[in-house]
C-alpha cells in the first residue's frame, strides 16, 4: 500500500515543485509565465507565501506529486478575508483525486485562518487547443467554484490570445 500525505511546503521542496511547474510554463497556457522561475526565485516564492498563507504539498512515498497554495487577493486590507488559490499536479498524477485532496486541505487551513472567500484565476481558451483546454475550469467548478467574471483575450502566449476566468468559492459565514 502506498503512503500518501499532505503537509506544509518548505523551501527545501523548491526543486520538486519547480519540476512540477516547469511543464505548465513551457508547454501550456495554464500559467501566463513565459520563463520557468529559477530555483532561488521558486524557493523565495514559497517562503513569502508561508509568511501569511498555507502552502501544501501532496507526497507519495517521499515524492511530491502536487501542490496548492493561497495568496493575497487584491492586496488591500479590506480584502484580508479573501485569498487567491492555485494548484499544480505532476502530469503523471492527474486523475487520481490528488487535486481534490489538496484543495480540501488548503480550504480547511484557510478556514482555520478566518478566510471567507477563495478566488481562482483560471486561464480559459477562446478555442480549446493543444496548449489549453477547459479542464481547469471544470475542475474548479467540480470543487464548488463558480465563475464571477471573464477577462477577454488578456493573455498572449504561443502566438494566441487567452481569456482569464475569475472563479469564486465562499467558504465561511459573512457576518
Amino acid at each position: 500500500m502506498t503512503k500518501t500525505c499532505i503537509r506544509s511546503a518548505q523551501k527545501a521542496d523548491a526543486a520538486q515543485l519547480r519540476a512540477i511547474y516547469a511543464p505548465y510554463v513551457e508547454h501550456t497556457a495554464i500559467t501566463f509565465e513565459y520563463e520557468v522561475p529559477t530555483l532561488e526565485e521558486f524557493a523565495s516564492r514559497i517562503g513569502r507565501t508561508l509568511q501569511k498563507y498555507p502552502y501544501v504539498v501532496l507526497e507519495e512515498e517521499g515524492i511530491v506529486l502536487g501542490y496548492a497554495y493561497a495568496g493575497s487577493f487584491v492586496g488591500r486590507t479590506a480584502c484580508d478575508r479573501s485569498c487567491e488559490v492555485s494548484i499544480y499536479l505532476d502530469q503523471k498524477a492527474r486523475g487520481k483525486g490528488y487535486g481534490r485532496a489538496l484543495y480540501a486541505e488548503l480550504e480547511r487551513r484557510l478556514r482555520d485562518l478566518g478566510m471567507l472567500n477563495m478566488y481562482a484565476i483560471v486561464a480559459d481558451p477562446v478555442i480549446e487547443d493543444e496548449y489549453l483546454t477547459k479542464n481547469s475550469e471544470r475542475f474548479h467548478t467540480h470543487m464548488g467554484f463558480s465563475t464571477v467574471g471573464t477577462c477577454h483575450k488578456c493573455g498572449y502566449k504561443f502566438g494566441r490570445w487567452y481569456n482569464l476566468l475569475w472563479m469564486e468559492k465562499l467558504i465561511g459565514e459573512h457576518e
